[in-house]
This record gives structure tokens, C-alpha cells and sequence, in this order.
């Protein structure tokens, strides 16, 4: 993925982009499919009551929406672009850093059987949140790592698993917690081919690659 990346580089791609530097972007949104290609429920919303979302980004968004599809209670995941400026970005587009935006993983969740708890711990446990911008190999701003919150609620179980895991990472000695929280803007989804990316190429890169450290 960062070799695709580096095809559309600009000079500093660890430098946020401001918003009136940002590319414009278009009013179409991505087409997608409808069907999630390995549980079958539907790709976009609404999603039936009691379905509940949430936004991850933790670098590449291949590996990452796949770690989330496999758990149980998790009801649909998709990839797509948030956290910047541009509206409907492209992937070209995002890998220039000129988006402000970040790869993230929408997960739609039963909570009466995975907890928003169960997902972050998921999140913190299986990537590097001290990395900056930055995941591996992978640099860019679109690899940040990131919590966009849907309800009050999970910011302050995003707030409480950070300083948890802090603690944690402190104690076998990494360093400080570069993860952004911020409340959810726009979620624009990602070009089909990257719906599902490892289903279709099960040998395909997946850059996940936690620190070892557990959150308890």
C-alpha cells in the first residue's frame, strides 16, 4: 500500500494539511456495493435498531476492517476516508496528504453482544497508538491513528481506554499515546475495491502490527 502511496507523494507527507489547502474534492458520493462480501449484511446505512457505529483508523485500512469483521456481534465493516477536509475523496487523492483525511474502518456492532469497551480494546491492542504519523512501513498523515466518536458516551470510553492504556505502555516502557479523539465528522466510503480488500486477497498486505502491550 505505501508503494502505491509513494506514487502520489507530496514533500512532507507527515504534515497535516490546512483546510484552505486542502483538495476540493466533488459532490458524488463513492458507489459501492451493497452487500458486505463476507457476512452479507448490508454495506451502508440504516442499519437495523439497535445496530450501533463506530469510526477506527489504525493505519491501513485493509488489515484493520478485517480484524473488526471477524469478531462476533459485529454486524457490517467498510473502509473509507475521515478526519480531513476533502468531501468524497480518492484513494490517489487521500495518499497525497492533501485530504487531511485518515483511512478509517466503520464497524457496525450489535452492542448486546460485542461492547464499544471490546472494540477499542481491539483498536489499542492491535497497533502502535505512539507511532504519530506513521504505522510500520506505512507514513503518512492518512495512517494517524484515531477514535472518532459517535456519542458522548464513547469519548469518555475512548478518554478512560486511553489513559488506561497509557499506563499500561508507560509500564513496558513506550512512549506517549499519539491517538487523536475527536467527535465524528463526515464518513465518505472508500472506492469498492478496497471494500473487503483481504477477503478477495487473502495474501495481500496487511499492515496491523501491535506493541504487544494488553489493555487490561
Amino acid at each position: 500500500m505505501e508503494a502505491r502511496a509513494a506514487m502520489f507523494d507530496r514533500r512532507n507527507k507527515t504534515e497535516m494539511v490546512a483546510a484552505n489547502e486542502a483538495l476540493p474534492g466533488r459532490t458524488e458520493a463513492m458507489k459501492v456495493p451493497d452487500r458486505h462480501l463476507v457476512l452479507g449484511t448490508p454495506l451502508l446505512p440504516p442499519f437495523p435498531t439497535g445496530i450501533e457505529t463506530a469510526i477506527f483508523a489504525l493505519g491501513c485500512f485493509w488489515g484493520a476492517e478485517r480484524l473488526f469483521w471477524k469478531q462476533p456481534g459485529v454486524y457490517s465493516t467498510s473502509v473509507g476516508y475521515s478526519g480531513g477536509y476533502t468531501a468524497n475523496p480518492t484513494y490517489e487523492e487521500v495518499c497525497t496528504g492533501r485530504t487531511g483525511h485518515a483511512e478509517v474502518v466503520l464497524v457496525a456492532f450489535d452492542p448486546a453482544l460485542i461492547s464499544y469497551g471490546t472494540l477499542l480494546r481491539l483498536f489499542w491492542e492491535a497497533h502502535d497508538p505512539t507511532a504519530g504519523m506513521r504505522q510500520g512501513n506505512d507514513i503518512g498523515t492518512q495512517y494517524r491513528s484515531m477514535v472518532l466518536t459517535v456519542s458522548p458516551e464513547q469519548e469518555r470510553q475512548a478518554q478512560a481506554s486511553l489513559e488506561t492504556y497509557q499506563a499500561a505502555l508507560r509500564q513496558a516502557g513506550h512512549g506517549t499515546i499519539s491517538t487523536e479523539i475527536a467527535s465524528a465528522g463526515p464518513f465518505f466510503w472508500a472506492e469498492p475495491e478496497h471494500q473487503q480488500y483481504l477477503a478477495r486477497n487473502p495474501n495481500g498486505y496487511c499492515g496491523l502490527g501491535g506493541t504487544g502491550v494488553r489493555l487490561c
